[in-house]
């Protein structure tokens, strides 16, 4: 791949610099417009956070955020051009349908797959809408445990577009599970597996899940950095040291799949709804922030003897060679 999609353009891999590969500028959950007890959405308001935040990140060396908003979560590409273009940062954006417990489902359920992956090749080659906005790569996301149906049809129609229009893909797992089960999708439809960032799984303790992924071929994501209500950092950063020490430094990508900016109430559960994000992500989560790495878990890593070079390939060699198609080995 010679190129990148950006928001506000293209760009060559080698172009993008020290990367933040899994963060959101903004999530809606499905229905979120239907709350009609939600604070009111303010864009101006939102469009200032996250610039605010997006500089914050420039201080640390970022080049490019990857902002991986499915379809159906919300994803709003104008405002993604109008903070790029505010701050100055490389933010990429992607197509593709979130997992089935939490996405929208009906139209993609009762499309073909060929028309499914002819939607993700449009929204990569013409734009997304009338924005003109191309996508960079495509989402895939998997629920807890096993894929569904509706997942596996989703995962067999992005490998189609992957294939036909040469971008990567990057993932959602749920709880750390089914890595393996969507490489084995992608690469049975002719994609090699290191066109594939597996994403959240540090969301699973379990080093032999992390081995499989890295055996299998793909990238994998350390990228849930300070959401240690599922997982304590410092568990991560021994698995991330425990990669590195055994030479796997050119699989590992690095984020924190944080959201600046919120559309409606955030809702875990039945009955579980966050009236104030900010808040209780605040109390629960304080370093649940994209300058989390860079403040806390870098420092860390370098005392658990992970050397500031493979540091480096994690944080700026890896998604250049993820994007340019070449292999981890």
């Amino acid at each position: 791949m010679n190129t990148v999609n950006t928001v506000t353009g293209t760009c060559t891999p080698d172009e993008l610099g020290r990367t933040l590969v899994h963060e959101h500028l903004m999530v809606g959950f499905p229905g979120w417009q239907m709350d009609a007890l939600a604070a009111g959405f303010r864009r101006n308001d939102a469009k200032a956070r996250a610039v605010d935040m997006l500089q914050k990140v420039q201080t640390h060396g970022v080049k490019t955020f990857l902002d991986p908003c499915p379809m159906d979560l919300g994803r709003d590409v104008e405002f993604m051009a109008e903070c790029a273009q505010a701050s100055g940062m490389r933010i990429i954006c992607t197509t593709g349908g979130y997992f089935e417990e939490q996405g929208i489902t009906f139209t993609f359920r009762n499309l073909p797959v060929d028309d499914i992956a002819a939607i993700y090749e449009k929204e990569i080659t013409d734009g997304i809408g009338e924005t003109g906005i191309r996508a960079g790569l495509i989402k895939i996301a998997t629920g807890a445990g096993t894929v569904s149906e509706y997942e596996r049809k989703l995962l067999t129609a992005a490998a189609r577009a992957a294939k036909r229009c040469d971008v990567p893909l990057i993932s959602h797992t749920q709880e750390g599970t089914c890595g393996p089960d969507q490489i084995e999708i992608i690469t049975s439809e002719g994609v090699p597996a290191h066109r594939l960032l597996v994403g959240h799984s540090d969301g699973s303790d379990d080093a032999g899940y992390h081995r499989k992924i890295v055996a299998g071929g793909s990238y994998i994501g350390f990228d849930r950095l300070g959401i240690e209500a599922i997982l304590p950092d410092d568990v991560r950063i021994k698995h991330i040291a425990s990669l590195v020490n055994d030479g796997h430094e050119r699989h590992v990508c690095l984020s924190h799949d944080s959201t600046c900016n919120w559309l409606g109430r955030p809702i875990l559960g039945p009955g579980l709804v966050i009236d104030d994000p900010d808040a209780a992500i605040a109390e629960m989560m304080p370093h649940w922030t994209p300058t989390h790495l860079f403040e806390r878990v870098i420092p860390k890593l370098r005392d658990a003897g992970v050397s500031d070079e493979a540091i480096t390939t994690m944080t700026d060699e890896n998604p250049a060679r993820w994007f340019a198609g070449s292999e981890a080995p």
